[in-house]
């Protein structure tokens, strides 16, 4: 058996290109809209009302085509969380 070591960054780097590649093989796509859950999910966070208060603030972009349906942007949650991130010393 042979055992290869990588670096955490080419490992890292390396995962990322097969993810590409099985993305662009099977024409996946990221959906733009997504529910409550995969928000909260993505936004790491476990309370409704913090999701709310997101959405009432203006810091993540929503749309609600049903009284009871809302759904949240990808691009909008990405965005927010690149806008918050904090660079190391």
């Amino acid at each position: 058996m042979e055992v290869i070591c990588l670096e955490d960054q080419a490992f890292y780097a390396l995962v990322d290109q097969v993810i590409q590649r099985i993305k662009e093989r099977h024409d996946v796509k990221e959906d733009k809209w997504i529910s409550p859950e995969e928000a909260m999910q993505k936004l790491r966070i476990t309370s409704r009302t913090t999701l709310q208060k997101f959405r009432d603030t203006g810091a993540i972009r929503f749309s609600q085509p049903e009284k009871k349906l809302i759904l949240y942007d990808v691009n909008s949650i990405n965005e927010y969380l690149e806008k918050h991130v904090k660079e190391t010393f």
